[in-house]
């Protein structure tokens, strides 16, 4: 079987909004839209396009994520308390074992590309 190119856009359905677990949440009452598109056949590697809503929560990485934010804002904040804005257009990655908090100010829209050890 030949293998076809897959195009993610930035597309996703806002009704499938769902909240940020309330344990995890640190700051308002965040949404969040996942579209992923793409699973390996090992189902260690995800990519599609994520949102959500302004709030905060906490974040324990298991696996590490690319991320190029296509719209809003975010903050970022690591375990020791150093804390990166990120706006619309900033390309990052965050590794497996980063544990801190992500802030949505207004609302932000990502594509992601995870990558899980097995």
């Amino acid at each position: 079987m030949t293998q076809q190119l897959l195009r993610i856009t930035p597309s996703y359905d806002a009704s499938q909004a769902t909240p940020i677990s309330a344990d995890r949440v640190l700051a308002g009452t965040p949404q969040e839209v996942i579209n992923n598109l793409f699973t390996n056949s090992k189902e260690n590697f995800f990519c599609g396009v994520w949102s959500s809503t302004e709030g905060q929560w906490t974040l324990n990485y298991t696996e590490d994520e690319f991320c190029y934010l296509i719209k809003g804002k975010a903050i970022l904040t690591d375990a020791a308390g150093v804390s990166e804005e990120i706006n619309s257009g900033d390309a990052f990655v965050i590794p497996a074992g980063y544990q801190g908090t992500w802030e949505t100010v207004g609302e932000a829209q990502k594509f992601y590309a995870i990558y899980e050890e097995s």
